[in-house]
């Protein structure tokens, strides 16, 4: 909670899990990810009322992306991947 002013239009929000308190930040992200959580869950529910997409559960998010990180979230798969490397 305490980074909530430094999410930016577009971010894509990697955390624990989320709560009603993290609801304006749903507005402004392109993605949730979160280590806990499931269909039922918060991030999920919010997460299709703004049409977002979300993978949930995945273990050590945090670790496995840090802020900064470009990450491709695939809400129908339920992937999280880092996008391809560009040729030069």
């Amino acid at each position: 909670m305490d980074e909530f002013s430094t999410v930016m239009p577009g971010d894509i929000l990697v955390c624990r899990t989320t709560d009603p308190a993290w609801t304006p930040l749903f507005g402004l992200a392109a993605a949730i990810v979160t280590e806990t959580g499931g269909m039922l869950s918060h991030a999920a529910i919010v997460a299709r009322e703004y049409g977002i997409p979300a993978v949930l559960g995945v273990a050590g998010a945090l670790n496995l992306f840090p802020a900064g990180t470009t990450i491709v979230v695939d809400g129908t798969q339920g992937t999280v991947t880092e996008p391809p490397a560009k040729d030069p």
